[in-house]
């Protein structure tokens, strides 16, 4: 399976949607997440009513990327019963997506509220989450990209590593790495007691099979470093992104943001001040991707040069 290579763009989250402006912005790409535009499981329809116009003036408009963070996708349901069959598949195909995205991490019908459950890294889940990834790629029909989730705590029973997990899952499934940079960066610092780095995931992983970059913010709470997107782009994943793109060929880097984060210990959201720190983190992705690509490698600089 190919993946076009578009350049750098952000995720379409319903928190900023309102008073960021999407459709003023020359993306490279748009990275959809099909939980926030499904309809419910148990009604009739495929998108939410409120999703229909704005995704029709979106894929008129964007080259589009899917995400499926609540699809079930490795839970112990049934696959042909969860959201990621039952909705998620049918958007990818009518939004027309270059590749889809789903999270190392649990969940089925009961308690797909919860965000950090990671897998159990151990060389038996790896021989069955690899069958569930194979099988739902076949469904898409495009390339399917498992993201390195940020956790607080590893599940009992791993008996390897995150990134050998991760190694050994592509490797039986064929699939595809969605790379979050700074899940990386929380992770260090939240498991460093316990030797965890960054430079030992980034030398294990098969980097060509790298297709999707996320980048993100967070902060300190009570001693634990949170991956709450509610910041601009950490520092240190700045640096991540130009060592990544150096030795892997991504087809976009994305860019994500929550706003009500930004209500945390009595801080109030300041949207106009959001919006400028969005932008300016939107210039710098692509000074990074020009930089490693040269600026006519990305889709709206072949646009506005045709």
């Amino acid at each position: 399976m190919s993946v076009p290579r578009l350049g750098v763009g952000l995720q379409f989250n319903p928190e900023l949607i309102g008073w960021f402006p999407f459709l003023d912005q020359p993306l490279d790409a748009l990275e959809i997440l099909f939980d926030s535009v499904m309809s419910p499981l148990d009604g009739p329809g495929l998108i939410s009513p409120r999703a229909v116009d704005l995704m029709r003036d979106i894929t008129d408009k964007y080259p589009l990327l899917g995400h499926s963070n609540y699809g079930g996708d490795f839970g112990f349901d049934d696959l042909m019963s969860t959201a990621a069959v039952r909705r998620h598949v049918p958007l990818s195909q009518k939004f027309n997506v270059s590749s889809v995205a789903n999270h190392c991490f649990y969940g089925d019908a009961s308690w797909s509220d919860v965000w950090s459950s990671p897998l159990q890294f151990s060389r038996a889940e790896a021989v069955r989450v690899a069958a569930r990834a194979r099988a739902l790629q076949d469904l898409y029909g495009v390339p399917l990209a498992h993201e390195n989730a940020a956790y607080y705590r590893v599940c009992p029973g791993s008996d390897m590593p995150e990134e050998e997990f991760l190694a050994r899952m592509l490797e039986l499934s064929g699939t595809y790495l969605h790379l979050d940079l700074h899940n990386l960066y929380a992770n260090e610092q939240n498991h460093r007691a316990r030797g965890y780095s960054i430079h030992r995931f980034l030398s294990t992983i098969p980097l060509d099979r790298i297709i999707t970059i996320h980048m993100a913010g967070g902060r300190w709470i009570n001693g634990q470093y949170h991956d709450l997107h509610d910041t601009q782009v950490a520092e240190a994943v700045w640096g991540l992104l130009d060592d990544v793109l150096s030795r892997a060929r991504p087809g976009a880097v994305i860019l994500e943001y929550e706003t009500q984060s930004l209500y945390c210990n009595g801080e109030m959201a300041d949207t106009g001040r959001t919006t400028d720190l969005i932008l300016s983190d939107l210039e710098r992705g692509r000074a990074a991707w020009d930089r490693a690509y040269g600026r006519a490698s990305r889709r709206t600089t072949r646009s506005e040069a045709a």
